[in-house]
């Protein structure tokens, strides 16, 4: 164990070595890969930051029940009773009156709504229900729709499901571009390692001579492309603080003016360490890679 530990040492100071014997290649290629997985992990922190953003609006479903112009007393004390019951957590009744007068206030159309002849507006119910997931709001909301004295209904989530399905696409999205990256990243790894490889190709040959085992000549190879995996990782993080800090100021200042506490979060530590682990990853199996097919080049005839 001890001679293997000692192994992993060398190997890995030799790599450390070569990297700081070509600073410019080395901060060239952490910089490729860098800029290449900053886009989809910003795109990731947009998302989980559009996710937390749409988990604090108040996005409480709402039935709203208009009732029929012919609706009987009978019927609308019926429906009153109906929600009072325990499934039901609020229910506000809206005149038409106070329908007409918010709708010309809000909407500027007060000309519009004293030259009617007649309130065009039914009666309403403005309902909360106590469980607000969709399987109790479908069967609540077909319920009060057949209901007598009852004209329509309107479920008002219907923008909040919509944005949810498009975060799932998103990050659906976001996971293939990923896997995109992931090739480009060990392809950026495998190009970096081959020309390692070359350069040295007199010493892996002098140490294949003295008896040196493809485990032995591999070895810093692999060590360098999960330390350039390494680099890459922290340029990517470089470049999303850089973004969050250029962007945090004036999306706080959008939030203040939509009267909004919100602010940018940050990736946390876990995410952080993904990238990392991430980038090392792959960075190590393109080094695999070119280190397998190019050896048998160096070694062969000529």
């Amino acid at each position: 164990m001890t001679g293997w530990l000692r192994h992993q040492k060398r190997a890995f100071i030799v790599a450390l070595r070569h990297l700081s014997t070509q600073p410019l290649s080395t901060l060239l290629t952490a910089l490729a890969m860098g800029v290449a997985l900053s886009l989809p992990a910003g795109l990731y922190l947009a998302l989980d930051n559009l996710g937390r953003l749409a988990g604090e609006l108040p996005a409480r479903p709402e039935i709203s029940i208009y009732l029929a112009a012919d609706a009987s007393a009978a019927q609308k004390a019926a429906l009153a009773e109906r929600l009072k019951k325990p499934d039901i957590e609020g229910a506000r009744f809206v005149t038409r009156d106070q329908a007409l007068a918010a709708l010309a206030s809000e909407q500027g159309l007060a000309d519009l709504a004293a030259g009617l002849a007649e309130n065009p507006l039914p009666d309403a119910w403005i309902v909360r229900p106590r469980d607000a997931t969709r399987d109790a709001l479908i069967p609540l909301h077909d319920e009060l729709a057949v209901l007598p004295g009852v004209a329509e209904t309107q479920l008002d989530s219907a923008w909040a499901e919509r944005l949810q399905a498009l975060l799932a696409i998103g990050r659906t999205g976001v996971w293939l571009l990923a896997a995109l990256f992931a090739v480009a990243l060990a392809a950026i790894s495998s190009n970096a390692i081959r020309a390692q490889v070359l350069a040295r190709r007199d010493e892996i040959l002098v140490s294949r001579l003295i008896g040196a085992t493809d485990r032995y000549v591999r070895r810093p190879f692999l060590y360098l492309g999960a330390v350039q995996g390494l680099l890459g990782g922290f340029a990517a993080a470089t470049v999303l603080a850089g973004a969050g800090a250029i962007l945090r100021g004036p999306i706080e200042q959008l939030a203040t003016l939509y009267g909004s506490a919100w602010r940018l979060h940050p990736p946390a530590a876990p995410e952080i360490l993904a990238l990392f682990v991430f980038t090392a990853l792959f960075s190590w199996l393109g080094a695999w890679g070119s280190v397998m097919r190019t050896l048998r080049r160096v070694e062969g005839p000529g």
